[in-house]
């Protein structure tokens, strides 16, 4: 072998050995370096009835859904939790509201209930005091509170129906929550907007639901 050879592979030589140092410092450097931890999400609850619930329609259709469509497009920090439940009354509300609390630990709590007390005809006061129990425990947990409101129709008689709306009022200005005052109020003039049962909307109908509501409860996330 010449001379011209041998420097030749000393000259590589050097350079892989010199990239072995390289990789060395480099590779703890690495190894060291911390993973990046996932952002952390905070939950909204929605504590509901049928209307909620996305009754007679699939559940990607309801109002709540089309809200945590919104939400993850325009507040990635939060997500959506449905425990709305087909018939609940605030009493069902009141019984559950402990357990979702300890299940999803939310930072906001919707409650959309008292809609089938007043088609029951359930005493007033026993309304109340199951929607305050639900705000007290959630506030107690940390939890915000929006409160949608619900109207029952005039053949109740004017004073249940005035005592029912006001209901919602009395508990928004007590515990200090923000209020919508009445869930349907953009599509409940047009019967087409509901099924044939008149009671449930329809899914045109429910990006209404998610605006409306969207104007008090988008604020709150923050």
């Amino acid at each position: 072998m010449n001379q011209w050879a041998i420097g030749r592979m000393r000259g590589v030589a050097r350079v892989f050995a010199s990239l072995l140092v390289c990789l060395a410092v480099i590779a703890p450097l690495h190894a060291a370096a911390p993973a990046k931890t996932p952002v952390a999400q905070r939950t909204v609850l929605v504590m509901g009835d049928s209307l909620s619930a996305a009754y007679g329609l699939s559940a990607s259709q309801g109002w709540v859904a089309l809200t945590a469509g919104r939400i993850a497009k325009e507040k990635p920090g939060w997500k959506v939790v449905n425990a709305s439940i087909t018939g609940e009354t605030t009493a069902g509300g009141a019984a559950r509201i402990a357990a979702e609390l300890k299940r999803v630990q939310p930072k906001l709590v919707v409650i959309a209930l008292g809609g089938n007390d007043g088609l029951r005809g359930l005493p007033l006061p026993q309304t109340k005091a199951n929607l305050e129990r639900m705000i007290k425990a959630a506030q107690a947990s940390g939890a915000q509170v929006l409160l949608l409101g619900m109207r029952i129709p005039p053949n109740y008689g004017r004073e249940y129906t005035q005592g029912f709306e006001g209901n919602y009022t009395a508990l928004s200005k007590q515990y200090k929550v923000p209020l919508v005052p009445f869930l349907l109020e953009p599509i409940a003039k047009d019967r087409a907007n509901f099924q044939d049962d008149n009671i449930h909307p329809v899914a045109s109908a429910q990006p209404k639901l998610r605006d409306h509501v969207w104007k008090a409860l988008g604020p709150m996330l923050k």
